[in-house]
């Protein structure tokens, strides 16, 4: 196998039980994962969680080769960008990103109905998209393409996965990872306070 990851040992999924689950996999799940991948039956071994602070807790216990990470580095949220992802690149751990669109208001843009963490989306929520979907319009940028495009540029990260339902839509999110994004669109969400300072941006 490519690549074995131990799934949801994070407090969002397990409530009050996730410091003794965290615990039973950094001694079992990681010894005999590290046993796998030193015989070679697995190239790699990761941590799938919807938490950054998990994934770096983990880092700085075990070896990893990677993490699977739901939705905590997008246009919306660059926490992980404080300190996991920084260790990450010094850990040589590549962090592929899963839910890049906080689960679905970064596909949809701030409507009515619209999800964001596997629930409707709160005001806040809404208030900021749509204050992203304006300098979208300013440049004529479609909202998904600027937000898979932002995920990727960081060094840390080589992927997106892109929830797909058809062929149409796995060839509409081909497009939007080639659209040509003219870097005022950044420039500009920076300067409204709506990305970091300090985070990586698409050449």
């Amino acid at each position: 196998m490519d690549i074995v990851f131990i799934h949801d040992i994070d407090v969002f999924t397990r409530g009050g039980e996730q410091p003794q689950v965290f615990k039973t996999a950094m001694d079992g799940a990681w010894k005999a994962l590290e046993q796998l991948r030193n015989e070679g039956v697995v190239k790699a071994i990761g941590v799938g969680v919807n938490e950054w602070q998990v994934c770096q807790a983990t880092l700085e216990q075990r070896d990893f080769d990677a993490f699977l990470l739901a939705g905590r580095y997008t246009l919306l949220e660059q926490d992980a960008q404080d300190t996991f992802l920084p260790l990450c690149e010094e850990r040589g751990s590549a962090v592929p990103i899963g839910g890049g669109f906080n689960f679905g208001i970064l596909a949809t843009g701030a409507r009515e109905g619209a999800k964001y963490n596997y629930g409707p989306a709160p005001a806040d929520i809404m208030e900021r998209v749509s204050g992203i979907e304006q300098v979208c319009a300013n440049h004529n940028v479609p909202l998904p393409a600027a937000a898979l495009q932002f995920v990727v540029a960081h060094p840390a990260i080589p992927s997106f996965i892109a929830g797909t339902r058809n062929v149409r839509q796995f060839k509409q999110n081909l497009a939007w990872f080639t659209l040509p994004i003219p870097a005022d669109f950044r420039a500009e969400l920076k300067h409204k306070g709506l990305l970091r300072e300090d985070v990586p941006v698409p050449a």
